[in-house]
């Protein structure tokens, strides 16, 4: 949605969950000597400014990373890259995480169609391959790339109900047409309970899927916030189930 932009939430408890996993994924597939791809559906602008006035406005970074530093591992890594380079109140998403943690052989593909967004992005990862295009139109149109082994990531806005049903057919439909990646996709929990069929229809259809899910207290106290984050992991390496879960502020994960 165009309409949709990240970095009034940037830094919270979701955000804790998902770049974690995501840092300990990228370390994992990074292991061994040949190259990775890393695809990205819903890229945002790749670094935030916690100071500023979206994420101030908002304050749900203060729930997220304002309690108390990650411990060490791929995660605090590439925080305290990004923070080295763009100061103390820089927030990394998930683009500046896999350019902290990539290797110069592993090849980046971003899509962002929010037009303030991708410049953004391309402003703050300059060395990626960026386009500004549906992500999941992108995603497939450009599947399989080379290297073929690698990762993509599916962090869509969840804005429309019918969102949560697409996010599953757009991750079985790149799993067919990529099947060497591993598929990384995050949903939020809410009270109305939309992401239960999501989920139900992953273990379904794909049955070696792993999940992990986090509650926290909704922002503000509010009862139709978002009380959780989940993340759903297709086709996951070798070792992926030490890594879900690795750090969120609640220890509530499956």
């Amino acid at each position: 949605m165009l309409s949709y932009q990240h970095g009034y939430h940037a830094g919270g408890p979701a955000d804790l969950h998902k770049h974690a996993t995501l840092a300990g994924l990228l370390a994992l597939l990074s292991r061994k000597a040949r190259p990775v791809t890393y695809m990205e559906s819903h890229a945002g602008r790749g670094i935030y400014d916690l100071s500023g006035e979206q994420a101030s406005k908002t304050g749900e970074w203060r729930a997220g990373i304002g309690t108390a530093p990650p411990p060490d591992g791929p995660f605090r890594q590439a925080l305290d890259t990004v923070r080295a380079q763009h100061g103390e109140t820089a927030y990394p998403g998930s683009p500046a995480i896999a350019r902290a943690l990539l290797r110069p052989t592993d090849r980046m593909i971003l899509m962002e169609l929010h037009p303030a967004e991708h410049a953004a992005l391309a402003e703050n990862i300059p060395d990626a391959e960026i386009h500004r295009r549906d992500g999941r139109e992108g995603l497939l149109a450009l599947s399989p790339p080379k290297p073929r082994k690698g990762l993509a990531f599916i962090d869509p806005s969840y804005e429309r109900k019918e969102e949560y049903a697409e996010t599953v057919a757009f991750a079985l439909a790149l799993l067919r047409k990529w099947p060497d990646a591993t598929i990384l996709v995050w949903y939020p929990i809410l009270p109305a309970g939309r992401h239960v069929g999501m989920v139900s229809h992953l273990r379904a259809s794909a049955p070696a899927t792993l999940f992990s899910e986090t509650a926290f207290p909704p922002h503000g106290g509010r009862k139709t916030g978002m009380t959780g984050s989940g993340l759903a992991l297709l086709n996951p390496p070798h070792r992926a189930r030490d890594i879900l879960g690795d750090y969120s502020p609640n220890e509530n994960n499956e």
